[in-house]
């Protein structure tokens, strides 16, 4: 399985770690950067890492930022995302289960065995394909303005 993997320069180290901890488990990573500490926006890695997704250059991405707030944000302007803003092993979970997330965001400021959870979980999950939220993220996916 394909990993995309990105941090702005508040989640670069933790984006080293994480490429470690996931290639010793199997995955292969596919990096939208940074490369440095050096101050970069977070709006750009996000939309670069949705794109990726768009043109299925990965299976499920990872994206990192001071809070998540903002990646996600960015994330999910492109079509075809959705990535989810997560704090904890239930949240990722559900993105899975239930939003059948493609993506997941993290903020930078939490511990590695909580992330390294965190990311297990979302891995691991499988979408329940109930109808309920087939439907709804259909609704979501062909929204194009006014309802």
């Amino acid at each position: 399985m394909k990993i995309g993997l990105t941090a702005d320069h508040r989640g670069f180290k933790l984006k080293g770690k994480l490429t470690k901890y996931l290639t010793k488990k199997g995955y292969d990573i596919v990096d939208y950067g940074t490369s440095s500490l050096n101050p970069v926006d977070y709006s750009d890695l996000g939309i670069d890492i949705g794109e990726g997704y768009k043109k299925k250059e990965f299976d499920y991405g990872i994206a990192i930022c001071g809070s998540g707030i903002g990646i996600s944000i960015a994330c999910n302007k492109v079509k075809g995302v959705r990535c989810a803003k997560v704090d904890n092993v239930r949240d990722a979970k559900m993105a899975r289960e239930h939003n059948d997330a493609n993506i997941i965001a993290i903020g930078s400021n939490k511990l590695f065995f909580e992330i390294k959870d965190i990311i297990d979980a979302f891995l691991k999950t499988k979408f329940t394909e109930e109808e309920r939220h087939v439907r709804r993220i259909k609704k979501i996916s062909d929204y194009e303005g006014h309802r």
